[in-house]
């Protein structure tokens, strides 16, 4: 039977990993050698005293049963910990932080709970596909806010429509940002939360990679006065320790926003593995001696691939945070032609921009996580095509 899909996923554009996975298949298939910089997973492993901690999580009796749906309260009591050494944030565990099985669970579920038919999302553009996604599941529309080079990436509130203002319901945020690379500040979030207040809109900020950074720590939104009043906060262990594989996020922020999130998991999933929680425990109750060194060896992969870059002429800005280099093609070059004779002709994976919405197009994405060598090699036969 030749069974149709629904409308919905026919609203959806393929999805752009899983392209890049197809095309990679082929080629290892005939036995060629692949570098792979496209897709953000690290290649280090977990820390070993978390997996520890994970280990001896097993044999508690306690976790080989359902999990709670919000997550266990010795877990929501490390994240409202984390929170307040980290951000100086105070999070009421009880009311204010939900487990999520990472932070993609929690920004494709969020629409479902506050997006009726045709209400609108505002979604930057180039963005994380599932800000998208999880809006046009929940039968809602999508108005693009340009992140542009002139704008250092950051959306130009002033520039939209009053009439989009009015409409929109729900504004995706994700500094520091995939695939950019590029950092919000105090001054940007205070202009969010005005129009947020103003227009009545839920803020939703991905904040995935809060601890990869080179300089000064990125802030949370939540650190600002009002913030509470019109936003949650969706973050994840997955960049931070290693734990891609892990499945552990949380979102917190506004009750009513996390009540609604949970609403929807409490109908749809059960919970994060509590052995899983109690790892997540241990990470969040050591993060600094923990992400201190992984961020060591990103920024040595960082000044390694910058140099090689550099050399071969490319244009692209010094990330400040996350693993990513955001890099202009070359002489104005189609993102998803030059990924694809990369790919075809060398057998190196980046990620085109334009994969990321129409904004990202005339970019590529190289991820980091793969070895100095590697990258500084693919650098190299990248400049020559």
């Amino acid at each position: 039977m030749n069974f149709e899909f629904s409308n919905r996923l026919g609203k959806l554009p393929p999805y752009l990993f899983a392209e890049i996975d197809e095309a990679k298949n082929v080629l290892l298939k005939q036995n060629r050698k692949i570098l792979d910089l496209g897709i953000g997973d690290p290649d280090m492993p977990t820390p070993k005293p978390i997996i520890d901690a994970a280990a001896k999580a097993l044999y508690d009796a306690l976790n080989h049963r359902y999990p709670s749906y919000k997550g266990s309260q010795k877990f929501r009591k490390a994240v409202s910990n984390w929170y307040k050494n980290r951000f100086d944030v105070d999070l009421d565990p009880e009311n204010e932080i939900i487990s999520l099985i990472g932070s993609k669970e929690g920004i494709g579920h969020l629409p479902l709970a506050f997006l009726n038919r045709d209400d609108l999302a505002l979604i930057p553009d180039p963005a994380y596909p599932v800000y998208f996604s999880g809006t046009i599941f929940a039968g809602g529309s999508t108005y693009k806010m340009p992140l542009l080079e002139k704008n250092n990436f950051l959306p130009d509130f002033e520039a939209l429509p009053d009439a989009v203002l009015q409409k929109a319901k729900l504004i995706y945020l994700n500094y520091p940002n995939n695939p950019t690379s590029a950092v919000a500040d105090y001054s940007f979030y205070e202009k969010a939360i005005f129009y947020a207040k103003k227009y009545g809109i839920i803020i939703a900020a991905d904040q995935a990679y809060s601890e990869i950074y080179y300089d000064k720590p990125p802030i949370s939104i939540l650190e600002l006065p009002g913030a509470k009043d019109v936003a949650i906060e969706l973050n994840s262990l997955s960049k931070s320790f290693n734990m891609t594989g892990w499945r552990i996020g949380m979102a917190v922020g506004n009750k009513r926003l996390v009540e609604g999130l949970g609403k929807i998991k409490t109908n749809l999933d059960s919970g994060a593995f509590g052995a899983v929680q109690d790892a997540a425990c241990y990470a969040l109750d050591n993060y600094e001696k923990l992400c201190a060194p992984i961020r060591k060896t990103y920024a040595a992969r960082r000044a390694k691939l910058a140099e090689a870059l550099k050399k071969a002429g490319f244009e692209f800005r010094l990330p400040k945070a996350t693993f990513y280099f955001w890099i202009k093609t070359p002489s104005g070059r189609d993102s998803k032609q030059f990924a694809k004779e990369l790919l075809m002709n060398k057998g190196i994976v980046v990620t085109p921009g334009v994969g990321f919405g129409e904004y990202g197009e005339g970019y590529f994405r190289i991820s980091m996580t793969t070895d100095e060598k590697t990258l500084t090699e693919s650098a190299q036969i990248i400049a020559s095509i």
